[in-house]
């Protein structure tokens, strides 16, 4: 494709994903379920240029943002707290699903060798991370069953492509030792998780040096993928490298950006994850040209039945596994149910249908070597399992959430800890103000604005601020630029202390951060 043709295909994908996420709105379902679909028909549009996705670019090019995006909003505490059933999905779920799907295309297929029976299955098993952001985005889920999706979506993509590793070199060359492969996760995994603290490390001391808005957010975009490709250079996971980076940045954000940079960071990534998240599924869409070009529907439509097969048997491993691995721990470890006690049934339920599939998936099966045993099998059927699950699982699982009442508990409801944080603060800035009251040089000021913050600490709400003379207005929002900095560490406080949850943290932090950004434009700061 010529340089100025594949400049007008981008600007199309842009334009019809607009247009898309607008019938996607105007249906009231994830922008997937309309984005792969929107890609299908443009692909059998007369006219439209041929496009062949190029796995290692599109893996390099999507994975790391939409990665590093997802975990840097990912609850440290909570993702902790929930390690067991992340790693039970992103591990057991993953290895179980290679198994009943590599069994389920060998008892339809039987030509096709074991060992590309169970390719198949490790390609489809893990759920893709950006279909499950662009569907959880839009759901308010109870906050476990959320940190445990996300979590999932984040890991286990590494344990996928591991198993697709080997599975694709025992088809090649006819070995398998399954003693290998899982000492080779467990290196790959350690690996990338180092590589990619060692690198959020190094990113938050670079950040804390740079004091330019545009430099810090173009290098926390930097960060994702060169800790993506460093870590995948060196042959261990970049997809874990890029998670433990994000991990650790958003951990450490509030004391290492800016509150201006704090809010265009936001903004640039939300429209960056947008513009990346709806080409990707377009392009899944767009890819089917490719296929078709390749087999031509005389061969494909003779494996539509097998496509349908394996999307249900992929589909209903998950519902298999899901189910003892929430119920059986707590059945054979009594401390572990009387810390953590039965759930409703309702909540594994929706855990066990959040398994659509994406581009990780669609990836790897184009990366398959021209002479792999079943290559074009393989690809249709990972198509079809795509398709299936983002049109089947996209569109119903929030009506399904809706059904079961699956929601946030009271016992959730941060309200209380808000408003407690909230006053906390105020009273931290007053007792700043209070302080400052003494001072020779600033009393008079800080006395002038006492009844204001008295005010604001009885009823947690800001006035505007006074006019004046220039020096003595400067030193009027110089103080409030303290006392907002001293709100700032009590919410931090509570925070580190576990006495507020992120959300509330995230809250709080924006009302703060706009407040400084208000002051610091008045006093003519930057």
């Amino acid at each position: 494709m010529e340089n100025v043709a594949l400049l007008e295909l981008i600007l199309l994908l842009l334009a019809l994903s607009v247009g898309l996420a607008l019938v996607a709105r105007a249906l009231r379902v994830p922008p997937a379920v309309v984005f792969v679909p929107g890609g299908m028909i443009l692909a059998l549009t007369p006219g439209v240029p041929a496009f062949t996705l190029d796995p290692a670019l599109s893996m390099t090019l999507f994975l790391p943002p939409l990665i590093q995006s997802g975990a840097f909003f990912t609850v440290w505490r909570d993702f902790r707290a929930n390690l067991r059933p992340i790693l039970l999905l992103a591990v057991g779920a993953v290895a179980f699903t290679t198994l009943v799907v590599g069994w389920t295309v060998k008892l339809l297929e039987p030509s096709l060798p074991w060992a590309a029976c169970f390719t198949l299955g490790a390609i489809v098993s893990p759920p893709d991370a950006v279909a499950a952001a662009a569907v959880l985005e839009r759901l308010r889920l109870p906050r476990r069953l959320q940190t445990v999706l996300e979590g999932e979506s984040l890991v286990n993509d590494a344990a996928g492509l591991v198993l697709y590793r080997f599975a694709a070199a025992a088809a090649l060359g006819g070995v398998f030792d399954a003693w290998h492969a899982a000492a080779s996760f467990a290196l790959v995994a350690a690996g990338g998780i180092g590589i990619g603290y060692l690198s959020g490390l190094l990113l938050v001391w670079g950040l804390r040096r740079l004091h330019d808005t545009n430099l810090e957010i173009t290098t926390s975009f930097l960060a994702a993928y060169a800790s993506y490709i460093l870590a995948e250079r060196l042959e261990v996971s970049g997809v874990l490298a890029t998670v433990a980076c994000g991990l650790v940045l958003g951990w450490r954000q509030h004391e290492t950006f800016t509150p201006e940079t704090r809010q265009e960071a936001r903004a640039a990534w939300r429209f960056v994850t947008f513009v990346l998240e709806a080409i990707v599924f377009v392009l899944i869409g767009l890819s089917l040209r490719g296929v078709l070009g390749r087999l031509g529907w005389a061969h494909t439509l003779p494996l539509l039945p097998l496509a349908a097969a394996v999307t249900l048997a992929t589909v209903a491993a998950r519902f298999v596994w899901v189910f003892p691995a929430t119920y059986l721990p707590r059945l054979l470890w009594p401390p572990l149910r009387r810390r953590d006690p039965y759930p409703p049934l309702k909540q594994p339920l929706v855990l066990a249908w959040c398994g659509m599939r994406g581009v990780v998936s669609l990836a790897v099966a184009l990366a398959l070597p021209e002479g792999f045993p079943g290559r074009d099998p393989i690809l249709v059927v990972t198509f079809g399992v795509i398709l299936g699950t983002v049109m089947l699982q996209g569109p119903t699982l929030g009506p399904l959430i809706q059904a079961l009442k699956v929601g946030r508990t009271r016992a959730e409801d941060d309200t209380a800890a808000e408003h407690a944080a909230r006053a906390a603060a105020a009273e931290a800035a007053l007792r700043l103000m209070e302080t400052r009251a003494q001072d020779p040089l600033m009393g008079d000021m800080a006395a002038d604005l006492l009844p204001e913050y008295r005010s604001h600490a009885g009823r947690a709400q800001r006035s505007a601020a006074g006019a004046g003379k220039r020096a003595e207005r400067e030193a009027h929002l110089s103080l409030r630029l303290a006392a907002s900095a001293a709100a700032r560490q009590e919410v931090l406080r509570r925070h580190r202390a576990s006495d507020i949850h992120d959300e509330v943290l995230r809250k709080l932090e924006h009302e703060l951060d706009l407040e400084e950004l208000r002051v610091r434009r008045q006093l003519g700061g930057d």
